[in-house]
């Protein structure tokens, strides 16, 4: 079981690795800095930035989730996905 500080360490770098394609988004530690706030997706689930989440914490994010976890910063969202990975 990983720990809320090891969960939010692997997600702070899925989040700037994503980050940097959006320089325009400067740094709020918000999840949906990992998109263009410019010109949002339409579809937040299956995309890069839920991808390596998942696939970096053996989850599956669902669209209902995922978009929970677009409007959360990291603290929020590295509790949460702990919360998603407990339940399975």
């Amino acid at each position: 079981m990983r720990s809320h500080k090891s969960v939010y360490k692997i997600l702070r770098e899925i989040y700037n690795k994503h980050r940097r394609k959006y320089p325009e988004n400067g740094d709020s530690d918000q999840i949906c800095c990992m998109w263009s706030t410019n010109d949002p997706p339409d579809i937040i689930d299956d995309t890069e930035p839920i991808n390596d989440i998942e696939s970096a914490f053996d989850i599956v994010i669902d669209e209902d989730e995922a978009l929970n976890l677009y409007d959360m910063y990291l603290e929020e969202a590295a509790k949460q996905i702990l919360k998603i990975k407990n339940r399975n």
